[in-house]
């Protein structure tokens, strides 16, 4: 198979889109988190935790979609921890980001052993099925790939244009960018700084919790550690490389699962040539490539990593 047999697959396209899901959840996530000046490095915890509260809930019996909501809670919950020790507080936000990577983790780790103390293999759940839309999931090529998908890859795709909308024509989206460029403009204006932050960065973990809700009810049928395998860390780089623009974050989450259905079809076809950890780093080689061209002319917004605390200059 040559590369561009596999650029006209349609098997391809669909894989890509797959993969790159929770990513498109992850990096809404980070840029809403960003764009009110808070950067939360717990995503990759949240991710975690996500993964394993809606997997657990529908495990125990709950609806698939009680399981979604569940998922976001749980990473609502986490991203207000966060913004409580880095927005009031005016505590570092790399240290409590980490932190909370390691709590969250842990915190799956723990529910999980204590839940299914004698499980050795991990249960399996009835995950969201692929949806076959009338008429639209005929059209060739175009229909397999997006009308095939299932309803979080939807959700995910809707959620774009939603976040897009907020931030570009709501006054929430106005003030938003305003908190995270300047905060005592805002604070002028007689808007809460210390609100708009909590609430964007509890709103972009939640988000972040259904990348991995995703993985464990819809990619997968079961949670397992191991399984979120750095996307976090991706959605961090992606939201640079998108210049915390949603369009361009959904641009950079279908680019690294090219790269990434890319690696696997190359490995199928030469992984008795090549060493498998070359197709398996690729497609990080390659964001990073694709990273350092585009973050050059990023403009990050001016309040990031800046804690403000009211009354001080």
């Amino acid at each position: 198979m040559d590369m561009l047999q596999i650029f006209l697959n349609e098997s391809f396209w669909v894989a890509s889109l797959r993969i790159a899901t929770p990513l498109i959840f992850g990096v809404l996530g980070a840029l809403l988190c960003e764009r009110a000046g808070v950067l939360n490095l717990g995503i990759e915890g949240i991710f975690v935790v996500g993964a394993m509260v809606g997997w657990m809930s529908v495990y125990a019996g709950a609806p698939l979609w009680l399981g979604v909501i569940a998922a976001a809670a749980a990473g609502g919950l986490f991203g207000l921890f966060h913004a409580i020790l880095t927005v009031p507080l005016g505590l570092s936000q790399h240290v409590s980001g980490l932190g909370i990577t390691l709590f969250a983790t842990s915190a799956a780790s723990f529910l999980y052993r204590t839940i299914l103390p004698d499980v050795s293999s991990p249960p399996r759940i009835i995950p969201f099925q692929p949806m076959d839309v009338p008429f639209l999931s005929d059209i060739p090529f175009l229909g397999p790939v997006v009308f095939q998908q299932t309803a979080l890859t939807w959700l995910a795709l809707i959620m774009v244009g939603v976040v897009w909308w907020v931030i570009n024509r709501t006054p929430l989206g106005v003030a938003l960018q305003a908190v995270g460029d300047n905060p005592d403009a805002v604070n002028a204006q007689g808007l809460s700084v210390y609100k708009l932050r909590i609430g964007a960065v509890m709103a972009g973990s939640a988000l972040m919790a259904l990348g991995g809700a995703f993985l464990t009810m819809s990619a997968f049928d079961a949670f397992f550690f191991g399984m979120v395998n750095g996307r976090g860390w991706i959605c961090i780089a992606l939201v640079i490389f998108a210049s915390w623009r949603p369009g361009k974050a959904l641009l950079g989450a279908l680019l690294f699962g090219m790269f990434d259905a890319f690696q696997v079809r190359l490995q199928t076809e030469a992984g008795a040539i090549v060493p498998s950890q070359i197709f398996l780093m690729a497609p990080y080689v390659l964001s990073i490539i694709a990273l350092v061209i585009v973050a050059r002319k990023a403009e990050y917004p001016r309040a990031l990593l800046h804690p403000w605390f009211k009354g001080h200059r």
